[in-house]
């Protein structure tokens, strides 16, 4: 009798289970643990480059630095938190340690840090006035530990990994709840002429012990991932999913990062982080580079709308505050999303040509009733479904905002929009993968009724969220450019018949400014700054400012990399960035580059531009240059190092000599490139620094 009542309740609990299962859509494949839903609730947060760097004007420092250059004249965490917030912004994440070394509180497993400077008397900690500030605005607070260290002496002995964990302890216990940590793969030389051997899981476990619920960032997660750049743009196809046993700080296949892995095993999604700036510290000489606004929206769409979340890097200055010029921008381009953000499909009608069961839990109107905890869910082993919204009026519309329910696994691999034209559907966008959160741009339609359609997907459609938009279109930011010979051309890409108008003084081209209407000449340099006005001079874009110093009219390439001048080296000097010279290196011989500059002149630095093509092959790393009158005999070298972060940021390097020199010849010597296995060299632009 109890065998028999025992497996009647088995048989009954069997069909609990059963229905309850059968109830409610199964998980597909990796899922977002609770952390990750967490930090995918977030969109847009700031990255805060604010160290030693800020002082020594350099992106990745030394470790030779003294404290005494640390003293911050106006540092303001609230005002750093108040722009932030003003902007939009959940959370600031804080370069607590770079690899210099050298730390922004008092930390007990250093000297280089700001007890010994001589800021507020060595009794300073910016990261006691950051968390403070983040909690009184709403913020979240976040930490950049590198552990890559040039200064500290246990670096590149056993000993130093446990230095880092305590110096990590020390962070993750002093300053309340950390939402990410953000750990820097880099891994370099010490003081010592040694490198370290990192012990990632001793790390990663240290964060868990002492911050449980915050998201772990590196190449391989183990939450959240790199997604492959520094210019802020995820891919069009941006799987959450990564096979995290094969990646890790520092991979060499840096270009797996950005879609991911289609059937990866873990769920590691995009952290998409970019600069406000050219360089990711503050520079003074980068005041008039902020980017666009223009720009910046198509990173917007580009990152927070292509399955990432946007960190933004904003380089604090030497006062300790956010310039205003990046304060403006920022306030910009919370204007225009603002604008953007009137949903026009929120309470329409909507009906789906699939449902998972018969019941309204799953309905097709729960994507429009704001809740992203709500779904529709098409049936079991449906991987193709439409939903159609009515409009219910003609409604004009340029973006459509769709998102999965993620917690039960990515599976869209393939969707499309259709308007209602004529008496039929017609097709007017697609995209690939959606994720957490896609955001499809098209030139404006007028239509009644849409019908969004999964075309293909790896399990039964799961979405939680649809918005349709209508965003202000913005005017293309000009772009400047000057060809060898010193004639200067400004043109407005996508834009439909711009006025194009600038100056060569310094001001602010206005719409009385002159009107661009054909190449000009500027062959000895100046500055020159455009902008684009549309609708009778009615709307206008962003200003934008280009520097130029002597042309290479006059130049010539004498050799390059052992061979003689020709039309491939002539890229080298040609005016223009897109294109590019690349040899093969031979043996351990410095890949040289001689130029003719054609007349002698005063020599203040030079400008390097690695190829701009999105490759990394060859991207010079180290280099030696000098200088010469006849071309026989050469200088020592006036000014040898590396360019700093270069791989990831190829951006143009302007390097100053620590004294001028007068010279007719360059030589511009590759030492090393990027790459540890690379075997070529490459170069798009040369250049001088006269001024």
């Amino acid at each position: 009798m109890i065998h028999q009542r025992f497996f009647l309740w088995a048989a009954v609990l069997g069909l609990f289970v059963h229905q309850a299962t059968a109830q409610t859509p199964a998980p597909y494949g990796a899922v977002p643990s609770a952390r990750q839903l967490a930090w995918h609730r977030m969109k847009y947060y700031a990255f805060v480059h604010f160290n030693m760097n800020t002082f020594s004007n350099e992106e990745w420092g030394h470790g030779t630095e003294k404290p005494a250059m640390f003293n911050p004249t106006q540092l303001d965490c609230r005002q750093w938190a108040r722009v932030a917030k003003e902007a939009g912004m959940e959370g600031i994440i804080i370069t607590a340690k770079h690899h210099d070394g050298f730390c922004l509180w008092p930390s007990k497993y250093t000297e280089h840090s700001v007890k010994n400077s001589p800021w507020r008397d060595g009794k300073g900690d910016v990261l006691k006035d950051l968390s403070a500030a983040c909690k009184e605005y709403g913020l979240k607070f976040g930490v950049y530990l590198s552990p890559w260290d040039r200064n500290h002496p246990a670096y590149g002995t056993p000993e130093y990994n446990e230095i880092f964990k305590k110096t990590l302890q020390e962070v993750l216990t002093q300053y309340g709840d950390v939402f990410e940590v953000w750990f820097d793969g880099a891994n370099g030389e010490g003081p010592n002429g040694k490198k370290q051997v990192y012990d990632w899981p001793g790390f990663v476990a240290t964060v868990r012990q002492f911050q449980p619920n915050a998201v772990i960032f590196s190449d391989a997660g183990p939450d959240i991932r790199w997604v492959g750049n520094e210019d802020g743009y995820a891919g069009e196809t941006n799987w959450a999913t990564l096979n995290r046993s094969k990646v890790y700080p520092g991979y060499p296949n840096y270009w797996e990062l950005t879609p991911g892995h289609e059937d990866g095993t873990d769920w590691v999604p995009t952290e998409v982080n970019c600069s406000i700036r050219p360089g990711w510290y503050y520079h003074a000489n980068e005041d008039d580079k902020v980017k666009s606004l223009e720009h910046l929206v198509d990173i917007y769409y580009s990152s927070i709308g292509r399955n990432g979340n946007w960190l933004l890097n904003l380089p604090v200055d030497r006062r300790g505050l956010v310039h205003e010029n990046d304060t403006k921008r920022l306030m910009e381009l919370k204007a225009y999303t603002d604008k953007a953000s009137n949903n026009l499909a929120g309470g329409k009608k909507i009906t789906a040509s699939s449902l998972f069961g018969k019941a309204s839990t799953f309905a097709a109107s729960n994507v429009l009733d704001k809740s992203r905890d709500t779904y529709w869910a098409a049936a079991n082993g449906t991987t193709q479904a439409t939903l159609d919204i009515d409009l219910g009026k003609p409604t004009t519309l340029n973006r459509l905002l769709i998102e999965e329910y993620i917690a039960l696994g990515q599976r869209v691999k393939k969707f499309s929009v259709a308007a209602w034209q004529n008496g039929k559907y017609q097709t007017i966008a697609q995209g690939t993968t959606i994720g957490n959160r896609r955001i499809l741009r098209f030139p404006a339609v007028t239509t009644s009724k849409l019908q969004i359609s999964i075309d293909e997907a790896k399990a039964n459609p799961l979405i939680s969220n649809v918005e349709v938009y209508n965003a202000p279109e913005l005017i293309v930011t000009p772009v400047i450019s000057r060809s060898k010979d010193g004639m200067v051309t400004i043109a407005c890409p996508r834009t439909t018949d711009p006025v194009i108008t600038y100056t060569t003084d310094g001001s602010e081209p206005t719409a009385q400014s002159p009107r661009f209407s054909q190449p000009f000449a500027m062959p000895t340099g100046g500055t020159v700054k455009a902008r684009a006005f549309v609708d009778n001079m009615k709307r206008a874009s962003s200003p934008v400012t280009t520097e130029f110093d002597i042309s290479s009219a006059k130049w010539n390439v004498v050799s390059a990399g052992g061979s003689a001048s020709g039309k491939t080296t002539d890229r080298l000097i040609d005016g223009n960035p897109a294109s590019f010279w690349q040899q093969r290196k031979t043996g351990e011989t410095p890949a040289s580059v001689v130029l003719d500059l054609g007349e002698s002149l005063p020599l203040r630095g030079f400008t390097y531009v690695p190829r701009q093509d999105g490759k990394k092959d060859g991207i010079v790393y180290r280099y030696a240059v000098s200088v010469s009158q006849d071309g026989q005999t050469w200088s020592a070298p006036v000014s040898q190092g590396a360019f700093s972060n270069i791989n990831n940021n190829p951006v143009k390097q302007t390097i100053r000599f620590d004294q001028p020199q007068t010279g007719r010849y360059l030589k511009f010597d590759a030492l090393e490139t990027t790459g540890a296995n690379d075997t070529t060299v490459s170069i798009a632009e040369l250049g001088v620094l006269t001024r």
